[in-house]
């Protein structure tokens, strides 16, 4: 169809606003608008295929159309699309709850629905600050610590509390202050030591931190394993065990923000769980519907929970909420796609890509401006520098990792970088000769921007 897919691109460049994009820019693009998916795939309104190396934006697990979440959405359609939550209940909120504390991390107990991973961030802020507000002394405890480089999201609470320049300088006015840890960026080490020699010497830092203020802090927050948006940087073992031995020390909530983390990407069902820690609260999106649906989760300990226990008159209850809180086509395909996750063994499968994905990225050592390749689970990013041995960055007017993308384009493949650190971060249904065809591509398109030699 080239004559509506044609029509199509001129109405996006009149009508739309699209996210993190310079619209200047865009206006004079060419728009790739797709249609269709089928599996791993993306189909344009040309009829040209390309790998979705991105998951559809980190939220897609299984597949585009997979039969049993198309399935469970079409049946729940034949009963009712929306209820709210505020007064009533419905079935598939109760049941997909029941669900998810049965596999969340040890002494999570209670489900608040919201609908974007910015919402469940902003839940468990809030939830922290009137959990200490209702106790004796702990309206002291106004402030939060984070790490640097972190993302949580783009409302106002969620930006507090992260640190990427590019999204949250230009509101930095509008924005609470809040205590900043490093982060072990081991590449680009903030402490200027070597792992493992350090020690993880950034725990230090943390500890510093609540040892000296602990008393006005409510909650820390991390993206455990991984730090997405800053380009996939991946933690050391013990980093996220240490953060909340810490944070039980000196008395502090800890929020686990998995909305990019959750539902099998580092290769177990939770990144808490690869270190067997269980946060006070945890934040859950992206993957929760396998990318089919809006729909975001905060899980809290019972403990939280009574907090906001009272009569009326007390006023103690969680004054928050949304219209589409547990959206009952929204929750069908989350319970349709736990589903998936147990019938065809999803965590067990993953493990043979796993080990496949880090051998394939071995090869990208030989690529000179390759710099540090990381990799958990079924996450990867290359992050491409001007000189390997200064680490030096290219000057970011020249747009490495956006050419790297668009030249993937030509190729077959979807993938959105960021920055110049390019991610290979496909749906959990992978197969192995398509992960192969993934790395393939991204390694001959970084030798074709930035030469091999």
């Amino acid at each position: 169809m080239p004559g509506n897919a044609k029509k199509l691109k001129t109405l996006d460049r009149r009508y739309l606003w699209h996210p993190f994009t310079q619209m200047k820019e865009w206006l004079a693009s060419s728009p790739l608008v797709i249609e269709r998916g089928r599996g791993n795939y993306l189909i344009d309104t040309e009829g040209r295929r390309y790998l979705d190396g991105v998951s559809s934006m980190w939220a897609n697990l299984h597949g585009h159309r997979k039969k049993e979440i198309d399935r469970a959405i079409k049946t729940q359609l034949d009963k009712i699309a929306h209820s709210t939550l505020l007064g009533l209940s419905n079935v598939p909120s109760i049941e997909l709850a029941r669900g998810l504390v049965r596999i969340a991390p040890k002494g999570l107990k209670r489900v608040f629905f919201s609908d974007n991973g910015s919402t469940a961030v902003e839940i468990a802020l809030k939830m922290s600050f009137q959990y200490w507000a209702r106790r004796k002394g702990g309206l002291r405890r106004k402030k939060f610590v984070s790490f640097t480089n972190a993302y949580h999201g783009d409302t106002l609470g969620a930006m507090g509390v992260g640190e990427i320049d590019v999204f949250v300088s230009r509101y930095r006015p509008l924005l609470f202050k809040t205590f900043r840890s490093p982060y072990p960026y081991c590449y680009r080490c903030a402490t200027k030591k070597t792992y493992p020699a350090c020690s993880i010497a950034c725990l230090e830092r943390l500890e510093g931190i609540l040892k000296k203020h602990g008393e006005e802090i409510a909650a820390c927050i991390i993206e455990p394993v991984f730090e997405g948006a800053s380009g996939m940087v991946v933690a050391p073992k013990g980093f996220l065990k240490g953060v909340r031995d810490i944070t039980k020390k000196y008395g502090v909530l800890l929020i686990a923000d998995e909305v990019a983390a959750g539902f099998g990407r580092t290769g177990r069902m939770f990144a808490c769980d690869t270190e067997g820690v269980a946060p006070d609260l945890l934040c859950l999106a992206k993957g929760l519907t396998a990318g089919y649906m809006p729909l975001a989760a905060t899980l809290a300990t019972e403990d939280i929970f009574n907090a906001f226990l009272g009569d009326f008159n007390e006023h103690k209850a969680f004054y928050h909420g949304h219209t589409y809180t547990g959206n009952p086509l929204g929750c069908a395909a989350a319970l349709a796609s736990l589903q998936v996750f147990e019938k065809e063994q999803v965590l067990k499968n993953l493990k043979p890509k796993i080990r496949l994905l880090k051998t394939l990225l071995e090869k990208f050592r030989e690529l000179k401006h390759a710099g540090d390749i990381r990799q958990t689970g079924l996450v990867a990013a290359v992050e491409v520098v001007r000189d390997k041995g200064s680490k030096a960055r290219f000057n970011p007017a020249l747009r490495i990792g956006h050419r790297v993308a668009m030249e993937a384009r030509t190729h077959g493949l979807i993938i959105r970088p960021l920055g110049d650190t390019i991610v290979i971060m496909p749906p959990l249904s992978i197969t192995e000769k398509e992960m192969r065809t993934i790395v393939d591509v991204v390694f001959r398109c970084i030798e074709t921007i930035t030469g091999r030699k």
